[in-house]
């Protein structure tokens, strides 16, 4: 999808933060944007900021978390727009702490936003953007935390490494549908993800205290800005790249734990126990080959 320009985009988690800047800098390259959000009324702001912009863009309240709804949205914006080549499932939330204390409607709440909401948007729409016959993507937020697991956002990091290893997959399923996919994978970014219980459905329970209090703050509101991690998925969409990343920094830490895991596979070629079992090849299956650039 190098030419976005008269494309439409789906946007969840739109109204604010990494979505909302997405939407400015996918809108800016000619695209019609639909924006889904579960906050009504940021989601009306958003949608009067594109406009102002002179982005052709509509809104709709939407839980990314209930199949249902994700289905309704995109009925709405093949209403509004006919078809959509790109769907950024970008609506995320956070929780974590000391093992043993996290909420189990905590575990579900997570889940249901962070992987299933991605799920939804993936399944929902492939066969959409299969129908119109022009191609499509599919940018799946994930974050530096699908790639590195801080202690204390468990549920989140699991998440996040979730939407990595499912998108990882889908990339090579959808590559022959003409339909790309690129894994989003920021570091700390100035939103409100810090904040997202402000968002919590009655459905979870009682929001207590937000995850990680003023450590998690601190690091968010320390972040880089919003506008440039939108335009490197700009980048990263043109050039078909699976993974987009934001903060080279991290490139380190992600080195050593790849290390860790290659000498643990030295560990496991030279133990006793598994002597004597010979060399195997792998099984005839399809283990992911990363499918090059179109």
């Amino acid at each position: 999808m190098q030419n976005l320009n008269g494309k439409v985009a789906f946007i969840t988690g739109g109204a604010s933060g990494i979505g909302l800047a997405m939407a400015r800098a996918f809108g800016a390259e000619g695209m019609a944007v639909m924006l889904a959000d579960i906050e009504g009324e940021a989601l009306e702001r958003a949608v009067e900021d594109l406009r102002s912009r002179q982005i052709r863009a509509e809104g709709v309240v939407a839980d990314v978390g209930l199949r249902d709804s994700i289905k309704a949205a995109a009925d709405e914006a093949i209403a509004k727009f006919g078809k959509v080549h790109l769907v950024c499932n970008n609506a995320g939330v956070a929780a974590g702490g000391v093992v043993g204390t996290v909420a189990e409607r905590d575990w579900d709440w997570v889940v249901d936003v962070n992987l299933m909401g991605v799920v939804h948007g993936v399944e929902i729409f492939t066969p959409l953007m299969e129908s119109h016959g022009e191609g499509g993507h599919f940018v799946n937020t994930a974050s530096i935390a699908g790639m590195l697991s801080p202690p204390g956002l468990e549920p989140y990091s699991a998440s996040k490494f979730a939407v990595v290893a499912m998108s990882e997959g889908w990339a090579v399923q959808l590559a022959g549908r003409g339909i790309g996919v690129s894994i989003l994978c920021p570091g700390f970014v100035k939103t409100r993800i810090h904040e997202s219980r402000r968002n919590r459905p009655d459905a979870y329970g009682h929001a207590d205290a937000e995850v990680g209090a003023d450590g998690m703050s601190a690091a968010v509101l320390g972040g880089i800005d919003v506008e440039p991690v939108a335009a490197r998925a700009v980048e990263g969409v043109k050039a078909d790249e699976l993974y987009i990343f934001t903060h080279p920094e991290f490139k380190a830490p992600i080195a050593a734990r790849f290390e860790r895991i290659l000498a643990a596979f030295d560990s496991a070629a030279g133990s006793q126990a598994l002597h004597g079992l010979g060399d195997r090849a792998l099984p005839s299956v399809d283990l992911g080959a990363t499918p090059a650039p179109s």
